[in-house]
């Protein structure tokens, strides 16, 4: 062995060493981070904040992190964990209806606790690369969520966790619309007409109830709002141009227009549309002249 391997050779070995040494901590600590249940103690709830913020500060501080992240081991865990919560969230979804009829209690805390599972993870898988999967299973039980916060007998009932719902919509909008998650046209065009019209509901809705009621606070955030709006309308502006049409003529048609405002969109699709039409008249105009050489004199 020459003097430059035996040289290399115990950072190899130190390299490797503390690449299983944070693995093996970031596996232990996702384990309890995701841990969900029923009849979760005060302790566990403790061991689970922990554990979220000792894996984010790994995300963010750990150089032996890029190694790990991308560990096809680790992003199996990962991507098990992420199917248990989303799972999880499916089954308390259908305990909500039921319990309708009485006064919000630990079912809807339950709920919301599995939805801001949900969030967290929404935040931590940009950095494994699988926000991709999130965004699909997201799209995947919208119908389901969409389906139960709409019974009527929900109406004036479980404020945090509709409010919630927009929050992480907009986790969603945003990694679709910036090019974080790439999905096919369809796709996206699913995912604006499934949630477009609850958050053009929801937002004047909780609006008015943070203005009617003392104490409420759930409203939405500012910044958020914006957020969203931005998202949705360059998802629009980037659909071809017959579901653009479709959907912007469902938002001049709805009676709440004021958000998400889609004037820039439309404003857009206006432009390229009689850009088209110009470029199709020019086309057509120069076809007829070469098929009939006299109208050039």
């Amino acid at each position: 062995m020459s003097a430059e391997s035996a040289a290399m050779h115990p950072l190899a070995t130190a390299g490797t060493i503390g690449f299983l040494a944070t693995k093996g901590v970031f596996v232990t600590a996702f384990g309890f981070a995701i841990r969900v249940g029923e009849n979760v103690t005060q302790f566990e709830e403790e061991l689970k904040a922990s554990a979220r913020e000792q894996i984010e500060f790994m995300l963010c501080e750990d150089e032996d992190m890029a190694l790990v992240a991308v560990d096809e081991e680790v992003k199996s865990l990962v991507w098990k964990g992420l199917s248990e919560v989303f799972s999880s969230f499916k089954r308390m979804l259908s305990s909500l209806i039921p319990e309708a009829a009485l006064a919000p209690g630990p079912t809807e805390v339950q709920v919301v606790n599995a939805l801001m599972d949900l969030e967290w993870m929404s935040n931590i898988l940009p950095k494994i690369n699988l926000m991709k999967e999130f965004v699909t299973l997201w799209l995947e039980i919208s119908s389901d969520i969409l389906g139960v916060i709409e019974d009527p007998r929900l109406g004036s009932l479980l404020w945090r966790y509709k409010s919630k719902l927009v929050e992480v919509m907009g986790k969603v909008l945003d990694a679709v619309a910036y090019g974080n998650v790439i999905l096919p046209a369809l796709s996206r065009v699913r995912l604006l007409k499934m949630w477009l019209p609850y958050i053009r509901k929801m937002k004047p809705l909780l609006d008015w109830k943070s203005t009617e009621e003392e104490g409420f606070c759930y409203q939405i955030d500012q910044d958020l709002c914006q957020s969203i709006e931005g998202a949705v309308v360059s998802l629009v502006s980037a659909l071809p141009s017959n579901d653009q049409a479709e959907i912007l003529a469902d938002w001049l048609r709805a009676e709440q227009v004021q958000y998400p405002d889609l004037a820039e969109a439309f404003e857009i699709w206006c432009y390229r549309s009689k850009s088209a039409r110009r470029r199709l008249a020019e086309g057509q105009a120069q076809e007829n002249d070469e098929k009939d050489p006299a109208l050039r004199l």
